[in-house]
């Protein structure tokens, strides 16, 4: 190592304490900064494992049970607040972010971590993105905020399934604070837009996948809050074409309260998205390239139609604002492959709308990170405390990995290798591990 890559390691050394300092500083409690810093420390390190007892052998080979169970308690039992460390790590990050440009979007996202077994809290038999079908998981909702180069978890949030929501047993056995009730994923999700309005967050528009922008009241709920969307929508959701609308209401007989609801007939019906996507002429679509990827440009063909949603108008007074519905048809597919709602203004470029849409793509990586790097989901644990602490610990983990990557030239990125890791003793077997015999 040169003196001057020596020097280097040094400064990151610093700056990584001095970001704990930060963190650790909002525990309330003197006891509980070192094995604080010490997880943080250990998820960072080198390791195939990060569950408590393999990150303790790690950073105190020769007291392994009692840096076990301090570390342990910090996450599992003591009762700090994950809200103030995440805010402590938005503090630290965000402005390192916005050295690359102001923060753009507000990415919503949830994670299904696998697990054995029905006792960890929230376990059950849904969707896990991980393994691409139904299967025993937990879910957790997030809120991202990110720019073109960077992007930073700052909420985050099981998601309990209504069985678990109404089953005291678990609940008690979990640690369930009683105020957590049952509430959807746009609920959840929303929730927390609201609380980073509300914190002075920085914001941006609001991305998601189809999983929350078929969901009605989260596209009302995000535009009432003032804030602009890009959100994924399925092919089958319902629209009115560009210049139709529904019926206004029957006119008044002079009799009885005037009829106020909007009307459809046999002949004048909303259309699906993707009967709509596929009545459009050639000329109607375009070739957009949004970024580089690995192997060149990412190109793809698109269409940008103004248009009105129609779920349920028939109950309302008013027809649903007009947006954008956006539409993507690579060429060689026999179909439009994806959909997209957003109310930015009318006069917004279709190339802008494509590149605000992609801008999910961001926080893929710090999915893939959080889990393969850092262990977010390698947590043992089954309450509903350790589970937050534990996301917390590795967000804030992460979040330095955020802050020096905005802060070095590239080939200079901060890595996990350059904190030194303690060799593990010899005989050294976790627990549950088969004997070398």
């Amino acid at each position: 190592m040169t003196k001057q890559e020596a020097r280097e390691v040094h400064e990151s050394e610093v700056r990584f304490s001095g970001y704990l300092d930060e963190i650790v500083g909002v525990l309330r409690d003197a006891h509980r900064v070192e094995p604080a810093k010490s997880y943080c420390t250990a998820l960072l390190l080198p390791g195939e494992r990060k569950s408590v007892e393999p990150m303790a052998a790690r950073m105190a080979p020769e007291r392994v049970q009692a840096k076990h169970q301090s570390m342990h308690h910090v996450v599992a039992n003591a009762p700090w607040d994950d809200a103030a460390v995440l805010e402590a790590v938005r503090e630290q990050v965000v402005p390192a972010i916005e050295r690359h440009g102001p923060i753009s979007y507000w990415i919503v996202d949830d994670s299904g971590m696998p697990k054995q077994g029905r006792h960890s809290v929230g376990v059950a038999r849904q969707y896990c993105g991980n393994l691409g079908k139904r299967d025993n998981c937990q879910m957790a909702v997030s809120l991202s905020v990110a720019n073109d180069q960077a992007s930073l978890p700052i909420a985050w949030r099981l998601y309990l399934p209504q069985d678990w929501a109404a089953d005291g047993k678990r609940r008690q056995a979990a640690g369930m604070p009683e105020e957590i009730v049952f509430a959807t994923k746009p609920a959840i999700a929303l929730a927390q837009i609201q609380q980073a309005l509300a914190d002075g967050v920085p914001t941006g528009i609001v991305l998601a996948d189809a999983g929350y922008g078929v969901d009605t009241a989260f596209r009302v709920g995000v535009s009432e809050l003032g804030l602009s969307y890009v959100l994924g929508v399925q092919s089958s959701i319902s629209v009115w074409a560009p210049g139709t609308a529904p019926l206004p209401p029957l006119p008044w007989s002079g009799r009885g309260r005037p009829p106020s609801r909007l009307r459809r007939d046999d002949d004048h019906q909303p259309v699906s998205a993707k009967d709509l996507a596929i009545s459009l002429p050639a000329s109607a679509w375009r070739r957009v390239s949004w970024r580089q990827g690995s192997q060149g440009d990412l190109v793809s063909r698109f269409a940008a139609l103004w248009i009105r949603p129609a779920h349920r108008d028939e109950q309302r007074s008013e027809p649903w604002p007009e947006e954008w519905l956006l539409i993507e048809w690579p060429k060689g597919e026999a179909e439009p492959t994806h959909y997209w709602l957003s109310n930015l203004p009318p006069r917004t470029g279709l190339a802008k709308l494509v590149r605000i849409a992609k801008a999910r793509w961001l926080i893929e990586r710090d999915c893939e990170e959080l889990k393969q790097e850092i262990g977010l989901d390698h947590y043992e644990g089954r309450g509903w405390r350790g589970f937050h602490h534990h996301a917390s610990l590795c967000i804030a983990a992460y979040g330095f990995l955020v802050a020096e990557r905005c802060l070095l030239p590239p080939r200079r990125q901060f890595i996990r290798e350059r904190i030194e890791t303690p060799v593990l003793p010899r005989d050294f077997r976790p627990r549950g591990a088969a004997h070398p015999a």
